[in-house]
């Protein structure tokens, strides 16, 4: 069977995708579970049992709670220095001075990555440390079916009350008697978002038909999103939660019995970052306050620094103290200072029972928690016998040494064995990506040639005896993993359909692969018919290419290397300016010599070098008459000297756009010109950096619109600029003063028509070139039209301060084709590498990084009013990944636009595009499985291979695209 190019690398991709969800299916592991949730109310054991003839321990049930009402107010990105600093020190007073003067324990809850709320409610309630994969069900959580406190607090006939973020509700349904959810993703919402939590607290503290209420405030992490943690609005906000706590504090105390006192409990899910985004693994991310305030608690001077404990420990410890089981599946230990005022017995039983929940979810026990029990044993004897003296106090405290090193042991162990991978399903998946990238590679010579298209033996392969053994031999190891493997197993757990499917995929890539290889075997025999060319050099931008490719792959395998890739794209770009520089010298001062020889060596090494050949542009005539008028042509006149400027024009873009926005982990805390714009005191300033950008961006891509398209370009335009002073990111010239803040559905809606209208016009023009007629004129106009409604919708979801950073590409793209790859006759090879090239380094220079917490959620929810899945998914990565998107659309609207170029130009172009995003893929695959162990494995390795996987998935779409506009 015959294809093209751009066909067989939009196929190869497709199987690749296969292949990357099944990788990431088994390498974000399923937490491990204990028992199901309905057992989890089983008989608990009895004190151990004392040693001697006749005596029995008379205390087998639970504890009875310790608290009558407990109150956890929980505030959405509370950073422990907004307590513990200088933050809470200036805008919180009264829990400062409960805090150091009260009847409270203060402790620093330190949070495992991801930190972002779905998954953080998950560990407070549940104990355990919930999957990486918890990311992606973020925007949209399902019941929480694992044994969870609330479960535990309702079945025990506890009243539950929840006001606040609804993302509770959605985990625990039906769980609460009475509650209100107010959605999370308006983050321009700072007011109003905690408003409809404060307004029922009067109600409710009066009342006396509840035991446990929970308040989620949401407003902080708004602004956080918005402004960052340095905003005056953070402090407002900090005084609003101050003064919040302050009137339930005083609510329970003068309601609460001597014998039978209140708690208060407050933290945070997570922290903030100093950009305000969270979801990574940095100090001001993983670090909240968590607060117990109860009259139990004896008064005491305050600690210079608080402990710092595990965010999991709250699910034990609130479970002790409403009597309660503790979760099943918990990994937290109990906080013992929240329980050190009861007697010596009863921490004993407590610590006693966290034990016993944490070696049975072990599956086995520590010679450490074996100790304890047996010294626990030997306490209760002497307890029973009546022994009262110094040596019983001594005694149990030694035992309660024991016992917190035992669940600390413990503990330890099962945050390790929280998650198995699923090797084979993992395996499988990299088989199918590393066949993938092996086929691409071998098929460089026929998908490079001037005629872009191959034979792809399917028959040989499907019908021959090795893919039959091949298949057979998969099958059986298929079946023998299966029916030994003593965990769950995702690609197991498929149909035996699915799975004959996938070994049969498997199988047919094998055998095309070797059918590839025993042809280059076959070539290589032939006699060469032209050495001269066959042995011609390389040119400065192949061997830049091949090593910056090269030298950017290996270097996934280093952890730093991953948190600041940014720098990698960064100086590739800059040394590959340089290297165009010197190119458009030669090409300039050299070819008007004259020099036959030269100027035919130059031209050779810029054709001819490891595949990258300009077979897309017709040849010319090689007379030297032709080759001083091509010189003659391209030197006269003033495009010479922009020409030569445009390199170093493209250098000092860069270095602008990297004061822009600070990514990566080490530099991410400096300041940038992105925070001094979105500082509220300079709002005038950013106004007019957006009203200038907006306009830039319409005189660079109207030029080749129509004229209806041009008028809605302009009209959407100016929708933008309204839409973000509707939300107050910027404000018109003739405004005074603050004006109401909106969520801009109207204006946004409003942007979205002209978005559609002009990308449907486009798509008109590319359904008519395609049916109706083959003007190359028509589909070139449809093509643009299309990149300029997705230009129009960038400019839309991106930030106000962003907008330069969507204008400099822009600005990029059209002094590189005009002065740089005409004047050279760059081939379709190197051009895709350089597009991929600057979308991997406006990726970054949008402010995105290798961290979760750099994603802008908030993009994914403009123009809508309540949560919409699909448009919200599509919204968020085409906010995320707008740089790659537009610079690999520019690429397909470049080369089916270039007159000069055949018609293979766009399969080369789609091939090396798919070619360099499997290579760093399959590499990293291979990295991150052997690291899997690593200690940052969680923190930086995970969240970098979620974002390579969506690439892969949105580089299958855009080659799709590709293959369906080729001509």
């Amino acid at each position: 069977m015959r294809l093209r190019s751009g066909v067989f690398a939009s196929s190869c991709l497709l199987v690749e995708v296969l292949g990357v969800a099944l990788f990431l299916r088994g390498f974000f592991p399923v937490p491990v579970r204990s028992l199901p949730r309905r057992e989890a109310r089983g008989d608990l054991p009895a004190e151990p049992a004392p040693p001697g003839p006749g005596m029995v321990s008379n205390w087998t049930k639970i504890p009875p709670p310790l608290f009558k009402k407990v109150v956890i107010v929980l505030i959405d990105a509370l950073r422990d220095d907004f307590v513990f600093g200088s933050k809470g020190e200036q805008f919180m007073p009264y829990t400062k001075q409960v805090i150091e003067k009260g009847t409270s324990y203060s402790f620093i809850a330190e949070a495992k990555p991801p930190t972002v709320t779905m998954p953080r409610i998950k560990a407070l309630m549940t104990g355990s440390i919930p999957g990486f994969i918890d990311v992606i069900v973020n925007l949209n959580s399902p019941a929480l079916l694992d044994d969870n406190l609330i479960w535990q607090a309702k079945t025990a006939g506890k009243r539950i009350i929840f006001y606040g973020d609804d993302t509770w509700v959605k985990l625990f349904p039906k769980h609460f008697v009475e509650y209100d959810g107010t959605t999370s993703f308006f983050v321009s919402d700072f007011t109003e978002v905690d408003d409809n939590v404060t307004r029922h607290l009067d109600r409710v503290l009066k009342r006396e038909d509840w035991d446990l209420l929970i308040l989620h405030y949401l407003g902080l992490d708004h602004i956080g999103h918005v402004t960052g943690p340095n905003s005056p609005l953070v402090g407002a906000k900090l005084r609003e939660m101050d003064n919040i706590l302050k009137k339930i504090h005083i609510s329970l105390l003068s309601k609460e019995e001597a014998s039978f006192p209140n708690l208060l409990v407050v933290c945070g899910d997570h922290g903030m970052s100093e950009t305000g985004s969270h979801g990574g693994s940095s100090a001001g991310e993983v670090h909240t306050p968590l607060l117990f305030i109860s009259s139990s608690f004896e008064k005491r001077s305050p600690l210079t620094h608080p402990e710092l404990v595990q965010q999991t420990d709250l699910a034990s410890t609130l479970a002790v103290g409403l009597g309660l089981p503790i979760s099943r599946n918990s990994v937290g230990n109990l906080i013992l200072p929240v329980v050190g005022g009861r007697t010596m017995r009863e921490q004993l039983r407590f610590v006693h029972l966290n034990g016993f929940q944490l070696s049975r979810l072990l599956q086995e026990n520590t010679p450490a928690y074996e100790k304890g029990k047996s010294s626990h044993a030997n306490w209760i004897k002497l307890y029973l016998e009546g022994n009262n003296s110094e040596i019983l106090l001594n005694l149990g405290k030694k035992v309660l040494k024991q016992y917190l090193e035992a669940l600390k042991t413990l503990s330890s162990s099962l945050s390790k064995q929280v998650a198995q991978y699923d090797m084979y399903s993992m395996m499988v998946g990299t088989v199918i990506i590393l066949e993938v990238l092996l086929l691409l590679l071998l098929s460089i010579p026929k998908a490079l040639s001037s005629r872009a298209e191959f034979e792809v033996p399917l028959s040989p392969p499907l019908f021959s005896l090795l893919f039959y053994l091949v298949c057979l031999m998969l099958c059986a190891v298929h079946v023998i993993v299966c029916t030994s493997a003593e965990s769950l197993c995702y690609f197991c757990s498929m149909s035996w359909f699915t799975a004959v499917g996938v070994m049969m995929l498997i199988s047919a890539l094998m055998c095309g692969i070797l059918s590839a290889i025993a042809k280059t075997f076959d070539n290589s025999r032939l006699p060469v018919k032209n050495p001269v060319l066959s042995s011609s050099s390389w040119s400065e931008i192949d061997v830049l290419i091949l090593a910056g490719t090269v030298g950017h792959v290996l270097s996934l395998g280093a952890s730093s290397f991953v948190e600041e890739e940014h720098q990698t794209w960064y100086f590739l770009i800059n040394t590959l300016c340089l290297v165009l520089c010197q190119e458009l010298c030669r090409n300039n001062f050299l070819l008007k010599e004259y020099d036959p020889q030269h100027s035919t060596t130059v031209k050779q090494n810029s054709e001819e070098a490891s595949g990258y050949k300009n077979i897309d542009i017709p040849a010319a005539d090689n007379s030297k008459l032709s080759k001083t008028f091509t010189s003659d042509e391209f030197v006269r006149g003033s495009d010479k000297w922009v020409s030569l400027a445009s390199p170093w024009i493209i250098l000092i873009c860069c270095r602008l756009l990297r004061s822009l926005n600070q990514t990566g982990v080490q530099w991410a805390h400096r300041p940038d010109f992105g925070h001094w714009l979105t500082s509220s005191e300079h709002k005038s300033e950013l106004s007019f950096l957006a009203a200038v950008s907006l306009l830039m961006i319409f005189f660079l891509v109207q030029r080749r619109c129509s004229l209806v398209s041009k008028i809605a370009m302009a009209l959407g335009l100016l929708g933008i600029y309204s839409y973000r002073a509707a939300i107050g990111n910027v404000i018109f010239p003739w405004q005074h003063g603050s004006k109401d803040i909106s969520k801009g559905i109207t204006e946004a809606r409003f942007v979205y028509i002209f978005v559609l209208g002009i990308v449907f016009s486009g798509t008109k023009d590319l359904l008519k070139s395609q049916v109706i007629s083959s003007d190359s004129g028509v589909k070139s106009t449809g093509l643009w039209e299309v990149y300029s409604g997705l230009v129009l919708l960038a400019a839309l979801l991106f930030r106000p301060h962003n907008l330069p950073v969507l204008v400099f590409c822009l600005l990029i793209q059209t002094m590189m084709t005009k002065y740089i790859w005409r004047p050279l006759k760059s081939g379709a090879a190197q051009i895709t590498i350089m597009h991929y090239w600057f979308g991997q380094a406006f990726f970054y220079f949008q402010g995105n990084s290798n961290g979760i917490a750099t994603v802008d959620v908030s993009a994914g929810f403009v123009g809508l009013e309540s949560y919409v899945e699909i448009p919200a998914i599509f919204l968020t990565a085409f906010a995320t990944y707008a740089g790659p998107l537009l610079w690999a659309f520019h690429l397909l609207c470049y080369l089916s636009s270039e007159v000069s170029r055949n018609s293979a130009a766009v399969g080369h172009g789609c091939f090396c595009y798919a070619l360099m995003r499997s290579l760093p893929v399959a590499v990293y695959i291979v990295l991150v499985t052997g690291l899997r162990y690593h200690l940052f494995i969680w923190s930086v390795f995970s969240p970098k291979l979620l974002y390579e996987g969506v690439h892969v998935f949105i580089t299958a779409a855009i080659c799709l695209f590709f293959t369906m506009t080729e001509s």
